[in-house]
């Protein structure tokens, strides 16, 4: 097994010349060309380090980065956890402080990007479920009986359910923890959408990298389907934060993105 350097998703060998993730206009193979890492080689030059975001919800990120570099999160409730977005890395200390967040039920990544090292997760934490929603199949690089395919929604736990809402990969999910934000709800959005800098509105990309936009029709149809769900928080997978109003900013945020999409605003008219 080996490690994208770009994306941080472990493959099986034999390895490909490049890494498909890579190569799909949704990320990148930098100019330098194909790197892929070692786990193994990586254990005297990296650690992870674990940051608490609120009562529930503690957040994983390699240093040094590895891979895209994103914060994986752990969800957790007294019916049992969820490791979301898993790391590209991954030790000995790492796992012992994500066990004593509480019994992980799962392991699932919001799109292939975040696949990270999912298997070794898997099996540090005792075989649980790795989730992959069933649109984003072919994207896996190294298969494991631990795998489970889910299709539109998936309860991990009774205050923590999957959602599918597509988009950014066929695939794309969120994860609503109900009981997060005192019992307000929250969205681990991976990068179905994401918190802007303003702090007031979030954004919707095909390719956060390439800075490719979803169309407005899709951003609008996504936030739709999320109407159902009561949440008041967002975050993101840098452990970017939508802290509160999230379900409206997000409607608003469709509208307009789906307007300057369309040129229906457009500065020269």
């Amino acid at each position: 097994m080996r490690i994208c350097a770009t994306c941080g998703v472990e493959r099986e060998e034999p390895l490909p010349e490049t890494c498909p993730i890579c190569a799909d206009e949704r990320q990148y193979v930098p100019a330098s060309g194909q790197e892929w890492l070692a786990l193994e080689e990586m254990s005297a030059s990296h650690e992870l380090r674990l940051r608490a975001f609120e009562p529930g919800l503690t957040g994983l990120r390699a240093h040094p980065k590895v891979g895209i570099g994103h914060t994986a999160l752990v969800a957790a409730t007294g019916e049992g956890g969820l490791l979301w977005d898993p790391p590209a890395y991954i030790d000995d200390d790492a796992v012992r402080a994500v066990v004593a967040l509480g019994p992980i039920r799962a392991v699932a990544a919001s799109h292939p990007h975040m696949f990270g090292v999912q298997v070794e997760w898997s099996r540090a934490l005792g075989g649980v479920p790795v989730l992959v929603n069933e649109a984003d199949r072919e994207w896996l690089g190294r298969g494991d009986p631990a795998i489970e395919f889910w299709g539109e929604r998936f309860e991990v736990a009774p205050q923590i359910v999957l959602h599918r809402v597509g988009g950014h990969f066929p695939g794309s999910a969120v994860a609503h923890w109900r009981s997060g934000a005192e019992g307000r709800g929250v969205l681990l959005a991976g990068d179905a959408f994401a918190p802007n800098p303003d702090g007031r509105t979030l954004t919707f990309l095909w390719s956060y990298p390439n800075r490719i936009p979803l169309s407005g029709a899709v951003a609008q149809r996504i936030v739709e389907q999320l109407e159902p769900l009561e949440f008041d928080r967002v975050y993101a997978n840098f452990g970017n934060c939508h802290e509160s109003g999230a379900q409206e900013a997000l409607r608003y945020s469709a509208r307009r993105h789906a307007a300057w999409a369309s040129g229906e605003f457009d500065h020269l008219t």
